[in-house]
């Protein structure tokens, strides 16, 4: 244990301080070089437990460096560098600001040894990331990042209560591994918390409506660090868990289904993070060391060609101001170069061999058949079939290609993005390219490398199987292209119930009178007169004095709030607050005098 430790979340806090002070002469340089020395950072660091400080009653562990937080950090950290890199022309310092305090809070939480630290850098990241998607400035980015954000605290608050009641239990606060063959109620709402922010349905519909509305540059570190942040929280606490397996099914699935109904390609994308998050929470379920190896070298490829499709997604974006695939087509004649990359993202993402996909989503369905669940790795490998449907097929045809839908604004302004983003995406695509044709820079890497060097998906029958299954997709796609054509459609999702619950929530606590006129008297007569009439009742049978006199200041009480309540009726919302607390009041009291009336 070394005294003194440079977190690299700490560079790059400070180095987010310090951004609006730099001359904007040396801006681009400076927004470059943060990152890469963050990275090296990473790469330098040595496994052991550093940043351990006395604070209070509690030990907090900001170091755990070992071989599962070693992967995580070093992709994190690169993410971070390519990022910043496609954003680097971005004028707007909040946008930067944000995305490194974002990245900041992930890597805290994969570094952290303690659930104390844990959740602080967890809060981190959600409340900076919100504005990445507020910084567009629109109506409707406005909507889903409040939405996003009351999502998370939600989550967060489950995380705390979980982390309370396993530290009352067990007298630590360290963050290890749960029994998940006998889980407490401390472990499930922890789970919860873990599982939210991995997107699992039900809990999942925050994720396309917040990043389909994020900037254009702000999608790009959303799509990489919060899913993955979660895996790894999964992989550290609950290897093993069985539920996560079927739901990782499930999430494979669910975000194939929609991401095919999808007419925006960012949503599409979006929704296909949860697809391919699912693979990696059933490896998690599964919990061999090649399944835990799957899921981290999944996270690690999936990170950069999902950043690699959001790149070349938000390439069009920002350059057309379009991205519903109904208003878009032919583009392929003005952005030729942003075509290539994409393809070479959902080439990578449909796991085609020499691309990386193909070398760690293996990984996880070969864990699921060794284990004998024979149907997760049959269903996984049917959701691979859709991921090349829609995003290997769908995405490129549509926006590059397929029938011309560009309004003239939007075919004249068409051309490719500035340097910087070109330069990103080709990083991005190099290094989709190297880890699918060299397997040991990504295998040497990962928290059982013994397992991962046992480990060849280059045999002849998985690429004979590989290519057959994405054959017969192809061939598909082209025979019922019209069928899957894009409609300028709404896909009704999990996020109807919680928009449409907070607008009758907004209407009643505007406007509860003119809504609800009767509404008061029914309460005044259900809350008040009914508990009233009881514990009179209550009294006259124990002829107590006490309880009598009780009862009859309360009817005094009671026919005071009616009176008020009138006023309320009428218009008069000013006391409308007031009148809540004596309401509730009274009704605590009523409750303990029937109490220990029923006591007695």
């Amino acid at each position: 244990m070394s005294d003194l430790w440079l977190h690299p979340a700490l560079i790059l806090i400070l180095g987010s301080v310090l951004i609006p002070l730099v001359p904007a002469r040396l801006k681009k340089a400076y927004l470059f070089l943060i990152p890469v020395l963050v990275f090296a950072r990473i790469v330098g660091m040595a496994k052991g437990t550093f940043g351990v400080v006395q604070f209070l009653d509690w030990t907090l562990t900001f170091g755990r460096v070992d071989a599962l937080s070693a992967v995580f950090g070093y992709i994190m950290s690169l993410m971070c560098v390519v990022g910043t890199l496609y954003g680097l022309h971005v004028k707007d310092n909040a946008q930067h600001v944000a995305a490194w305090i974002y990245v900041a809070g992930s890597l805290g939480c994969i570094y952290a040894g303690d659930f104390i630290t844990l959740f602080l850098f967890w809060e981190l990241m959600a409340f900076s990331s919100v504005f990445l998607i507020w910084l567009r400035q629109r109506p409707e980015s406005l909507g889903a990042g409040y939405r996003y954000l009351l999502v998370h605290v939600a989550g967060g608050v489950a995380l705390l209560a979980g982390m309370v009641l396993h530290c009352k239990a067990t007298g630590s606060w360290s963050f290890d591994a749960f029994n998940v063959q006998q889980p407490t109620l401390a472990a499930w709402l922890v789970l919860i918390g873990f599982i939210l922010n991995a997107a699992v349905p039900p809990i999942h519909a925050w994720l396309p409506d917040a990043y389909g509305e994020a900037t254009f540059n702000g999608s790009v570190f959303l799509c990489a660090f919060t899913t993955k942040t979660a895996v790894y929280a999964l992989c550290r606490g609950f290897p093993g868990m069985e539920i996560l397996v079927p739901l990782g099914v499930i999430m494979a699935l669910y975000g194939v289904v929609y991401a095919v109904l999808e007419n925006d390609c960012r949503r599409l994308l979006a929704y296909h993070i949860i697809s391919q998050v699912g693979y990696m929470v059933a490896g998690v379920g599964l919990g061999t060391q090649m399944a835990i190896n799957g899921a981290c070298a999944h996270a690690f490829a999936h990170i950069l060609y999902k950043g690699l499709l959001f790149m070349g997604c938000g390439a069009v974006l920002h350059m057309t101001g379009q991205s519903k695939f109904t208003e878009l087509g032919g583009l392929y004649k003005k952005m030729p170069w942003t075509f290539v990359f994409t393809l070479i993202g959902g080439l990578s993402i449909s796991a085609f061999p020499l691309f990386s996909g193909f070398v760690s989503k293996s990984m996880i369905v070969s864990a699921g058949f060794e284990e004998h669940k024979l149907w997760a790795g049959f269903l996984l490998m049917l959701a691979s079939v859709g991921t090349f449907l829609h995003t290997g097929l769908k995405v490129p045809y549509f926006i590059w290609f397929g029938k011309n839908n560009c309004k003239k604004e939007t075919w004249d302004r068409a051309a490719e993005p500035p340097w910087n983003m070109n330069a990103a995406m080709i990083a991005a695509s190099a290094l989709c390219i190297f880890i699918g044709c060299y397997t040991p820079y990504l295998y040497k890497m990962l928290p059982y490398p013994e397992a991962a060097g046992a480990y060849h998906p280059y045999t002849s029958y998985h690429v004979s199987e590989t290519l057959q299954l994405l054959l017969f997709t192809a061939v598909g796609f082209f025979w019922l292209i019209k069928k899957l054509e894009p409609e300028p459609t709404i896909s009704l999702d999990m996020d109807w119930f919680y928009r449409m619950g907070g607008r009758i929530f907004l209407a009643l606590a505007r406007k509860p009178i003119q809504l609800a006129d009767n509404f008061v008297g029914e309460v005044y007569r259900l809350a008040g007169l009914i508990p009233l009439m009881i514990s009179a009742r209550l009294a006259g049978k124990f002829d107590n004095r006490v309880i009598d006199g009780a009862v009859d200041g309360l009817a005094e009480l009671v026919c005071r709030i009616g009176n008020r309540l009138r006023f309320v009726q009428r218009g008069q919302m000013q006391e409308s607050l007031a009148m809540a607390f004596v309401v509730a009041a009274v009704l605590i009291v009523v409750f303990l005098l029937s109490h220990n009336a029923f006591a007695r």
